[in-house]
């Protein structure tokens, strides 16, 4: 790949021994499927678009967690104790957590049917 195509090939010989040539055939023959691998490999688009989306989905995968410990580690303990204060808070009374989380669906329904 890249390379000049003439630049491996076995020297052709004039002595005519059948042997030999069967191997130089053998051998053009498994570079011409090594050629046409390669090619097939840079013309399939999506095998291309599969191996990105992997990437993609790694690399992404890899930024949250160190986004997810670098908040952790940001985050003051007071921050959380907060957090579990208003989690036990909706467990005790989910009416008013009730109707924000309604208010909040009936507006973004309402924006989205506008658009």
């Amino acid at each position: 790949m890249g390379e000049d195509p003439g630049a491996k090939r076995a020297p052709v010989t004039d002595n005519g021994d059948p042997e030999q040539i069967r191997g130089e055939i053998e051998t053009t023959r498994q570079e011409l499927g090594d050629t046409v691998a390669a090619l097939s490999a840079k013309a399939d688009v999506k095998a291309q678009a599969k191996r990105k989306i992997e990437d993609t989905k790694a690399t992404v995968a890899d930024k949250k967690d160190e986004v997810l410990s670098k908040a952790q580690e940001a985050a003051p303990q007071s921050a959380v104790t907060t957090a579990s204060r208003a989690a036990e808070q909706a467990r005790q009374n989910p009416l008013p957590f009730a109707a924000a989380g309604a208010f909040a669906f009936g507006f973004l329904a309402g924006w989205a049917s506008k658009g």
